[in-house]
Parts: C-alpha cells; sequence; structure tokens
C-alpha cells in the first residue's frame, strides 16, 4: 500500500540525493506532484496539515526492474502513525497496549497525584505558611531591638544625672534575656514550618524523582527499539547511533523525520534508493521559516547522525559545502593597518570544518607571513559584497569596537522573489536565535531571541523581482535573509535563498557598501562595489 508506481520516461540520477543540500530531481519532483494531489484530495487530516506539515518522497527502484515512490510524514499524524498510502513509523509507539503506552500511563499517574497535591495546598502552601513565619519573626525581632536601642538611650540620659546604675544594668540585662528568648521561640516555630514544609515536599519530590526516572528510562527503551538500517543492511539503534556522532543522547523525536522513515521502509523492503525530497504543506511556524510547497534539506540536530548511518553503501552526490569555489577576491583597500575585501558569493569568510578556501586563508597565502589576517565581521558563504580585514591584534580591537559600538554603516542590496513590496520603506526589528535543532537555521523568538533591526527601502525591479536596499543596524547571524522572508519582515525571501525560499543560481544579497573610521587616524571611509543584479 505504500509503494506507488511512478510512470515516467525521466532517467534516474546517477547517485543519491545529498539530504542536506540538493535541487530536488525531477523524479522527485514528479512524485511529490502526485502526493501533493493525494494530499489535496484527503479530508480526514485538512485541518492539521493546513496549520504545517512536512513531507516527503523517495523514489526507489523495485527488484524485478521499474520505479516507484514512497511517501511519508514527519512525527504523527492527528495522533496516528499508520495511515495508508504513507510508509510506516521505524518504530509505532502509539501501539495499543504496548510497552510505550503502559509506562506513558504510569507517568501520567504521577503527575495527576502532582496536579492534586498542589491543588490541596500541598508543598506550595506549606512555603508559603513558612516564608510568612520567617518575616513575622524577624520582624517581631527588628522592633524589639529598635525597643533596646531607644531604652538604652534613655538610660544613658538617666546615668548623666546621677540615676541608680544598678537598677538602670538591671534593665539592660533583662531586656537582652528577653531578646534571647525571643529568639529561641522564633527558632523553634521556623524549625516547625520548615518541617511541615518538608514533610509536604516529601511526597512531591518522591513523585517527581520516580517521574523523572521513568521518564528517562522510557526514552531510552523507545530509542532502542529504532534500530536504524543502511544500504549495507547494517543496523544500530539510535542511542548507540548519537552516543558515537555527538556523544551524548538523541533529540526527542529523532527517528520520526521524513528521510529516515523512508529509508528503513525501503531497506526493509528491498528497494533500491534512487532520489529523495522533502516538502513543507501548510502555513509556516512562528518562529520557522517554511513556505507552503517549498523543498527543504533533512534536519541536521535530529537527522544528520541518523543519516550518516544510513546513507552507508549507497553512492551519494558530494556535500556542495565541501566542493571549492572558484571565485576570486577582489582587493579594495589595502594598507598596512587594514584591507576591504569584495568577496564572490559561495565562499566562506573564515575557515570551516570543510577544508573549504576561505577570505581568510586566501589572504593569508596571498600575504605570505607579512601580515595576519583578522577577520573583524562576516558575511554567509553566499552572500557577495564587501569585508573589513584587520592586519594586527591591534587594527582588530580598534575596528572591531566601532562594529560593537554600532558606529560602522552597511548598506546591502538584495533582489527578492515578489516581483513588489507593499510599503516602500520601513524597519523590521524581529529578534533571532539559531534554531539549535537545524543549524545554521535562524528563528525568531520574541523572548529568547537577541534583538535584530533593519531599515529597509524599495529601489525599482530586477528580472520581475523587487530589488531592495537594506541597512542593518545589528549584525545578528541571517539576519537580512529571515528579516526579508519572515512575514512579519518583507514577507518575500531573497532570491535565492535556498534556506528560506527557494533555491536559484545564486543568493541575490550583496554587501554594497560600509561607512567607518580608519583605526589608527580616525579617518572616515567610504567604501562601495555595486552589485551585479
Amino acid at each position: 500500500m505504500f509503494l506507488h508506481p511512478l510512470h515516467t520516461t525521466i532517467a534516474p540520477p546517477p547517485r543519491f540525493t545529498f539530504p542536506f543540500c540538493y535541487e530536488p530531481h525531477p523524479l522527485c519532483l514528479q512524485a511529490a506532484a502526485e502526493v501533493q494531489r493525494y494530499i489535496a484530495s484527503e479530508d480526514r487530516w485538512r485541518d492539521e496539515i493546513s496549520r504545517g506539515k512536512m513531507f516527503g518522497v523517495l523514489v526507489v527502484g523495485a527488484p524485478g526492474g521499474g520505479m516507484g515512490y514512497l511517501a511519508a510524514y514527519s512525527g504523527q499524524l492527528c495522533g496516528r502513525n499508520d495511515w495508508p498510502f504513507f510508509v510506516p513509523a521505524v518504530f509505532d509507539i502509539l501501539q495499543p497496549g504496548g510497552h510505550f503506552k503502559e509506562k506513558e500511563a504510569e507517568i501520567s499517574a504521577i503527575n495527576a497525584r502532582l496536579a492534586e497535591l498542589e491543588a490541596a495546598g500541598g508543598e506550595a502552601e506549606a512555603q508559603r505558611r513558612l516564608d510568612e513565619t520567617r518575616q513575622a519573626c524577624e520582624a517581631e525581632e527588628a522592633s524589639y531591638k529598635a525597643a533596646m536601642a531607644e531604652a538604652k538611650l534613655r538610660r544613658d540620659a538617666l546615668r548623666a544625672g546621677g540615676a541608680d546604675e544598678a537598677a538602670l544594668a538591671r534593665q539592660s540585662q533583662h531586656m537582652k534575656a528577653e531578646l534571647r528568648r525571643m529568639k529561641r521561640r522564633h527558632a523553634e516555630a521556623v524549625a516547625e514550618a520548615g518541617r511541615a514544609h518538608a514533610e509536604a515536599g516529601r511526597e512531591a519530590a518522591g513523585l517527581r524523582a520516580d517521574r523523572r526516572r521513568k521518564s528517562d528510562e522510557l526514552q531510552q527503551w523507545v530509542f532502542a527499539q529504532f534500530r536504524m538500517l543502511n544500504a549495507k543492511g547494517q543496523r544500530r539503534d539510535l542511542n548507540d547511533i548519537f552516543l558515537a556522532e555527538t556523544g551524548g543522547a538523541p533529540p526527542s523525536g529523532a527517528g520520526e523525520c521524513c528521510a529516515p522513515k523512508l529509508l528503513q521502509c525501503a531497506y526493509e523492503h528491498g528497494l533500491r534508493p534512487l532520489c529523495m525530497a522533502e516538502f513543507w504543506w501548510g502555513e509556516s511556524p512562528k518562529a520557522e521559516l517554511r513556505r507552503h510547497l517549498h523543498y527543504y534539506p533533512a534536519c541536521r540536530g535530529k537527522c544528520l547522525p541518523i543519516l550518516r548511518h544510513m546513507l552507508q553503501g549507497l553512492d551519494v552526490d558530494p556535500d556542495p559545502l565541501r566542493a571549492d569555489d572558484d571565485g576570486r577576491l577582489e582587493t579594495i583597500y589595502e594598507d598596512s593597518w587594514m584591507a576591504v575585501i569584495c568577496k564572490p558569493p559561495g565562499m566562506l569568510s573564515v575557515p570551516g570544518r570543510t577544508g573549504r578556501r576561505s577570505v581568510e586563508s586566501v589572504l593569508r597565502a596571498q600575504w605570505g607571513g607579512e601580515a595576519e589576517p583578522y577577520m573583524v565581521h562576516r558575511l554567509d558563504m553566499d552572500t557577495s559584497g564587501l569585508l573589513v580585514v584587520a592586519k594586527s591584534e591591534e587594527a582588530r580591537r580598534l575596528l572591531q569596537a566601532q562594529f560593537e559600538g554600532r558606529k560602522v554603516k552597511k548598506r546591502y542590496v538584495a533582489l527578492v522573489e515578489a516581483p513588489r513590496l507593499a510599503a516602500s520603506e520601513g524597519r523590521i526589528s524581529l529578534p533571532l536565535r539559531p534554531d539549535h535543532m537545524d543549524r545554521p537555521r535562524q528563528v525568531v523568538d520574541r523572548e529568547a531571541g537577541r534583538e535584530a533591526i533593519t531599515y529597509w527601502r524599495a529601489a525599482g525591479q530586477r528580472g520581475g523581482h523587487a530589488r531592495v536596499v537594506l541597512h542593518p543596524l545589528t549584525g545578528r547571524t541571517h539576519q537580512l535573509r529571515v528579516h526579508c522572508a519572515h512575514p512579519d519582515g518583507l514577507g518575500s525571501p531573497i532570491l535565492g535563498d535556498a534556506l528560506y525560499g527557494r533555491r536559484a543560481d545564486r543568493l541575490y544579497l550583496h554587501a554594497e557598501s560600509i561607512e567607518l573610521c580608519h583605526p589608527a587616524t580616525g579617518r572616515p571611509l567610504n567604501f562601495k562595489a555595486e552589485a551585479e543584479f
């Protein structure tokens, strides 16, 4: 029921899709179109998927010849893992009466008991009484000490007038003794309230510890059931895979994304994977940027360790990020303190883990030890334009202080997908943070994100796309890309933005000008490098 014939004259690709950076193969586009028609025809989960869901297709070769495709959805769909038409889950945790459901019920019972304790006052009420007892005791002691101080002043005045010293001394001793008795009473009262609080919290603490233990054991058990295959026929469970790859435990939901489900089903049934693609259906999540029917790479946080294992034995396309670019650096300005470089698209600013060329490595080779390149700021690999590079640690410090103090003025130009924009200019303020499960993607987070502000204005059209000028006040990772793509920003991705929009021949974003002061003389400098689009 999950293998669907694919009637086509299109030839399969020579190698399997590199799932973290790809252009969908025409076979995947044909298969995805059929899946999309099926999705649109179904009413049973229309409302849920309209709120956003990732789907995937895997084109396979059958043992007896011919091609077909498998389809999958990420996670669960309306609380089920077993919808016809789609591949089954690698392991169905929702099986009625299964181990997961049994242990889940035990954890739910603990949660219910904790809720009962909270509703009855319990630990929170005992804590309130303990706090009130402490505050009352502290207030009474403070008041009595103030009275003792006033009494001492009166005694001092009486002594000066020749009053009986013995009587005054007895009064002082009485008040000190009373303070000691008061402190003992208070200590007993606080201790009693503390015992009541400890007693009230003992059951809750035991329940929480039991819940944590049961949850950890259940999660580890679940991940042990996800025994992932690769093309060599080797199986490894998720606990083993993530321990070897990351040194830690799998994240929640690992193994339930489209790509692992599709590959597992193909391997289990002797089908040969040919190419794969994943697309989004429905609204974008509030934080992430996903667009209806756009294609996306597999996530790195959950899927990268798994797919490294599952792709073994397949001839896979090379990682484009490891392929070197052929662009050349153009030096706009250079002196003994600094250089200004025009970076081509596709070149890293600083060395990465792949060994790919970077502005830093190219300059180090060009300067031949006469100076050391210190990167003052960065551009995304796919962004072209001006970069300021210091030639000493002192120059780096002085230049970076200008960036941190927001004294540097930067202007970017971009083409966005939309032919025109609703306004002619504006200000975008959308705080950003990394998507920890899918780096380097950034998400809008109005609570935990860092301030990110961009000013923009429309600058005509080019080839049916709106051209915009962007002035970032802050310099967050992917700031301009997210601010353009997000519905609360321009609402239109930059042309060629494979992360937040659609892939094209390049990312049409260029750092066109930069204004700053010379690190040694303070002289204002203004550099320009016009975009080619």
